[in-house]
């Protein structure tokens, strides 16, 4: 490792422009016992180097058993800091730490005790998209492959906040009858996707089906055909007859979709910014097979958690994990 490269200047290193950069980035990886997780935001080059590609609970479980010495986690902020929760003894980098998560962010940890101080009696459940000191005052995580289920298992009358996305609480909230008190924070991605242009390509691809992932306003939801996580928007994609789909989620979905039913065809639905065609979310988009490389080359840069922190956010992790896996998610 290069210790006197500072995380800021790391950003700069050039890569040099003859390398073969795919094989330096495999060779990289045996030769120090990697293994690299890739969410399905991330570019496509990222994607197809990846050992894994998964949704938040996937990345979460690969994490959790994995026998590498090094976890390099091609995502955001949060998805380090859950892989170094979940495997402690582990190091484990993100190729851009300035890869953060508008939800994340939302949801400010003293803010979010508050909160909870506010509704004594409650069971918190938080989202995985928040900081480990936000898990640190949870009962219990939840992905969006899981959240409905993991509400579900507790007794109807159970007094419940759930946080921070509030557009995925009211869903939970409409399709199980509870009244989950929520925290009023968003994804910046999911929050942007015009109603109207989605109107506008369904009329333009009438035999095309919505897919939208719970995290979208309730206005785009209600329009879709099938509403899931990325793992479940690409599972029904691939195991559906129909042969055209808009896509309301981030758009680096698209390529394993792709990959998957080539055939197909896939229409990222549209934001709000008239300039854009699809969206993207720049925080994900941050990594890049260049900086990927550094990450392997030099070992920067690490994710850290307070220890005290991360007894605490390990638990409710870990119970995710528990419950996913007896209900087979």
């Amino acid at each position: 490792m290069t210790k006197n490269i500072s995380p800021a200047g790391f950003l700069n290193i050039p890569v040099p422009r003859d390398l073969d950069i795919k094989k330096a980035i495999s060779d990289l990886r045996k030769e120090k016992n990697v293994i690299i997780l890739a969410h399905y935001y991330q570019t496509g080059e990222i994607q197809d180097i990846a050992d894994f590609v998964g949704d938040s609970l996937a990345l979460a479980q690969w994490a959790s058993k994995t026998t590498a010495d090094v976890i390099v986690l091609c995502g955001v902020h949060f998805m380090g800091e859950t892989a170094k929760i979940l495997c402690p003894e582990k190091r484990v980098f993100v190729p851009d730490l300035n890869a953060g998560c508008s939800l994340a962010d939302s949801c400010p940890a003293d803010e979010f005790e508050k909160f909870i101080k506010a509704h004594p009696g409650h069971i918190v459940i938080s989202y995985v998209n928040t900081t480990a000191a936000v898990k640190a005052l949870t009962d219990v995580v939840v992905t969006s492959t899981n959240a409905r289920q993991i509400v579900e298992s507790f007794p109807p009358e159970t007094p419940i906040i759930f946080g921070p996305d509030r557009n995925l609480g009211n869903y939970i909230n409409s399709i199980t009858g509870r009244n989950m008190a929520l925290w009023d924070g968003a994804c910046h991605v999911h929050e942007q996707f015009s109603l109207e242009k989605i109107i506008k390509l369904k009329k333009e691809y009438p035999n095309a089906l919505l897919l939208a992932h719970p995290e979208c306003k309730s206005v785009i939801l209600k329009l879709a055909d099938h509403i899931g996580s990325t793992a479940s928007l690409l599972k029904f994609a691939t195991n559906s007859g129909n042969k055209e789909f808009i896509v309301a989620t981030e758009s680096g979905i698209l390529h394993e979709m792709q990959k998957k039913s080539p055939d197909k065809t896939f229409i990222p639905a549209p934001p709000n910014d008239s300039t854009c065609a699809c969206n993207e979310c720049n925080f994900m988009r941050l990594n890049t097979m260049e900086k990927l490389y550094n990450c392997l080359k030099y070992e920067m840069p690490e994710i850290f958690v307070d220890e005290e922190i991360r007894k605490k956010a390990v638990r409710p992790i870990e119970r995710m994990l528990e419950i996913s896996a007896k209900l087979n998610l």
